[in-house]
Order: structure tokens, then sequence, then C-alpha cells
């Protein structure tokens, strides 16, 4: 089989802190004064010296090896900040590395964030032709697809208008439908379709399996686990800028849930970066405790406390959050009840959400905290984390002959049987 991507001890760092000041005499004074160990000339009277002038080094991936088979699907999962993007943009040039090196066997087209190599002030029509002439596409291979293009991103209306203009949603629509409409031999998309609809998520998936069964390869990046087994024959778990395993899909996708349920970084809430100038959360708990690692029997109710302050009054302001499966399926998303024509006051406040009793399964379970402004931008959104376990209290189990209820929830249906005439 044709290897279409060979990645070979791929590392990419960078430096943080003060590198230089802007001018070849500042950077002889900083110099001067760290040989003799006095404190930095330039800082400013009542101003510390944090000591970053000596500038750190980090590795967003470290020696990092694989191979991608040509009409392969590999989807690429860690969290936050493990290095996944960092090595999208590798592989689509967008970013050198710092050693190791590359090959790859065709045309890379790349969604890696809204908007990706679209110009604000062009229109839908001639931000296409833009981006597949980027591609590598000649103008009558793009006529061929543009009615198919803009079919697929649901855009038609807007086609001719700037795409400045256009909400996320819809400038996401166009980048993805161009992108995989070009016949490139590689797809690379990062976590960009989660600004989609559910409606629109399910086409993209469709889409990059079809273009899979045509032999052309897909990269995707998510933090749906749920797609991820869905589309991908192999997965790639990446942490801390290194490769911890690869291999078949819900092998992978498993050793990483566990891992995300046991890792011992994982069991406490972290609220200290979230900080608003509208809202800041200052206390979360789970059935009275702050623990993660909850365990809470099928019978009691799930019991989810929030305690937050206001800063400024505003219209709009929604507390909630979404709960999900071990899988990464989401099985609930839930608001208080305050909506855009509310005014929340300043001050502290409690927030209480009650799950209620014999619903969830026995199983592991993770809640996200959503916190936004009703059509205007999210405050908090996969920021802070409740893990918690539901252990069975025997309901409904009788009927089992392992004792275990399957699916995700303990409630049964109403039956009723009548014999006909």
């Amino acid at each position: 089989m044709t290897t279409a991507i060979s990645v070979e001890r791929l590392s990419k760092t960078y430096r943080l802190g003060q590198i230089g000041t802007g001018t070849f005499a500042h950077d002889l004074n900083l110099w001067w004064a760290r040989m003799r160990g006095k404190p930095n000339p330039l800082l400013r009277i009542g101003d510390k010296d944090h000591g970053n002038r000596d500038s750190k080094e980090i590795w967003a991936l470290k020696d990092v090896n694989f191979k991608v088979e040509q009409g392969e699907v590999l989807g690429i999962i860690g969290r936050n900040g493990a290095g996944k993007s960092t090595l999208l943009k590798i592989l689509s040039r967008v970013t050198a590395p710092t050693s190791g090196r590359i090959k790859v066997k065709g045309r890379i087209a790349s969604l890696l964030e809204v908007g990706t190599g679209f110009h604000p002030d062009l229109t839908g029509r001639e931000n296409t032709y833009l981006n597949g002439a980027i591609l590598g596409m000649s103008r009558r291979e793009i006529d061929r697809k543009f009615d198919e293009i803009v079919d697929f991103s649901g855009v038609e209306k807007f086609i001719d208008t700037p795409v400045k203009r256009y909400s996320s949603g819809m400038y996401v629509r166009l980048a993805f439908a161009v992108a995989a409409h070009l016949e490139p031999e590689i797809l690379v998309v990062d976590e960009v379709l989660a600004v989609g609809d559910a409606e629109f998520q399910k086409k993209c998936l469709g889409k990059m399996g079809s273009v899979a069964k045509e032999g052309r390869t897909v990269l995707f990046v998510s933090h749906n686990i749920t797609a991820i087994n869905q589309l991908c024959r192999s997965a790639l778990w990446i942490n801390k800028g290194q490769i911890v395993a690869l291999g078949e899909t819900k092998t992978i996708t498993t050793q990483y849930l566990d891992f995300q349920f046991t890792n011992e970084n994982e069991k406490t809430i972290s609220i200290k970066h979230t900080q608003d100038e509208i809202f800041q959360l200052t206390d979360v708990k789970i059935n009275g405790a702050t623990a993660q690692d909850s365990v809470i029997n099928s019978a009691a109710p799930v019991e989810i406390d929030l305690t937050y302050e206001i800063h400024k009054i505003t219209n709009g302001l929604r507390i909630g959050f979404d709960l999900y499966a071990r899988d990464g399926s989401i099985l609930l998303r839930s608001f208080d009840d305050d909506i855009d024509t509310v005014k929340r006051s300043t001050g502290t406040f409690l927030a209480q959400a009650r799950i209620p009793p014999n619903l969830l399964n026995e199983g592991k379970y993770y809640i996200d905290i959503a916190v936004g402004i009703h059509g205007v931008r999210w405050i908090l959104w996969h920021d802070v984390t409740i893990r918690f376990e539901i252990l069975s209290a025997g309901k409904i189990n009788r009927n089992y002959a392992g004792g275990k209820h399957p699916g995700y929830f303990l409630v049964d249906a109403d039956w009723k049987t009548l014999q006909l005439p």
C-alpha cells in the first residue's frame, strides 16, 4: 500500500518570555546587566522583574514518528494543548518544524480554523476561486465543481456577499465545502466543524467518509469521540507533544477515555482561569463534594452546585452544562431559565441543578460547565469539567443475565398488553 504521509522524528519548540527588546542598544544593555547579575535596567520604576528575560523553551511536539497510508482516515485525539493543531499546521506547511522531516505524496487541502485561506473583503464566489487556486486547481476544475460547492455549503443567497459579513457558521460551511470538493489527495480537518450546526456536522462526516472511499486520505482532529469512532479506521493519541498510542480506533479511544478518568492530574477542578469582566465562577460541587471522582448511587439524584459572581449587569447571560457519557456522546444540555430578555443583577449567586434519581445507568460520566451570553459569545466552554461515576442500585437489572442494564439510561418504557379479539 502507498504511504501518503510519513513523519520522522518530528519536533517543534517555541520560546517563551522576552526574546528581544526591539533595539540592539537595549538588547546590549540587558545582556550586560545580566552578565553582572544586575536588575533589568529597562524596567519602569515600581515594576517587578519576573525573571523572564531568559526565554524558556516549550516542546509542542517532540520526536513524533508515524505513517499514514493512502486512503486511510486517521483520527487524532488528545487534550487541549497536546500538540494536535501544531502537528496539522506543520503537515499543512503553515509553520516549519524545529527538527525532523515530513514526506507527503499529493496535494493537501487544510481546514485548520474558520475561514482558513479566505480574504474577508472578497465575496464567497471570489474566495472559492482564490482558495481553489491556492490548492493548485485550475479555473476549469473550479468551474466544474462550483455549483456543487455552493449547494453543499448552503450559502447560495450570500455567495456574492463579502465573507466578512458571514456568520462563523456560514464561514466554516463554505470553507469546508471548498476544501472537500476540490479533490485534494489529502484532506486535513481540525476541530472547526464544531462551529457548524448538528445537521451540517452530519453532512461533513458523510462527505469525509465518501472522500475516504474514493481513495483519498483524511486526517481528522476532534474532541468528539463518537465521530472519531464512526469515521476513522485508526486513531493517533497525542499527549504533551508525544505519541501515546497509535492503532485501531476503538482500542485507542477506549484507552484515551480510561486515561481521562483515572489520570491524577484530572481529579482537581480548576476554576482559576474563569475570570471574565462579566462573570466569575468561584466554586463547583457535585452532591456536596468538590472531588471529581465522585461515586453516586443510581437511586440518588446527581446534584450540581455552581457558585459564581456577576460583575456587570447584562442581558442574555445563561449558566448551564453539557452531560456526556464516557465515550463522548452528549446525553443532555441544560441551562437555567433566564433568557436574553432578563437582566442579571450584580452579586454572588448559587445555581443548583438536579438530575433525577434512577435515570443514569451504571457507568462513568462527565459534565462540562457552559456559560455564555445568548447569541453573542461563550464565557466558559469546555473549561471546567466535573467527572463522576454512577453505581447501579439494581433497578431493572433483574431482567438481564449479566446484571448490567444496557444503554445510558435506567428508565424503562411503560408497557401495556391488550389481548385482541
